[in-house]
């Protein structure tokens, strides 16, 4: 049996014991979990997100439906656009907090991007937007 403190479980995440994946929201992108989301009961989600070298985003506005989105850069960099706060360059040590439901879009990002996002909810719908 799990225990729980406050409804959650205490986990531990070793990079050789969680590979990094393909099947996230962007082909573009890999995505590595941190097991936040079943320690927490998906009240929270955390993951490292990495670029597929020689792989573009096509720049496509979205919004989340979330309450709390937390991106840090570990390496390399990556240009995010915001609804109403134009372009940002984020480079490794950079971290953004993107607000429930502002229009954004990434842009481009370095081959070897990564990056730590924490959500709230762990599991969220995105919608396709229409530029601000």
């Amino acid at each position: 049996m799990t225990r729980l403190w406050k409804n959650q479980a205490f986990t531990v995440s070793h990079a050789d014991d969680s590979p990094f994946v393909g099947d996230g929201l962007r082909a573009f992108f890999q995505y590595r979990d941190l097991g936040i989301a079943t320690a927490s009961g998906g009240r929270f989600g955390a993951h490292v997100i990495r670029a597929v070298p020689g792989m573009e985003s096509p720049g496509e506005w979205h919004s989340h439906d979330l309450d709390f989105q937390m991106v840090f850069v570990l390496r390399g960099w990556v240009v995010f656009e915001y609804e109403g706060q134009g372009e940002h360059l984020l480079r490794a040590g950079s971290c953004v907090l993107q607000p429930p439901g502002i229009r954004h879009r990434e842009l481009r990002h370095s081959d070897d991007m990564e990056l730590i996002e924490i959500t709230s909810p762990a599991t969220f719908d995105t919608r396709d937007e229409s530029a601000p």
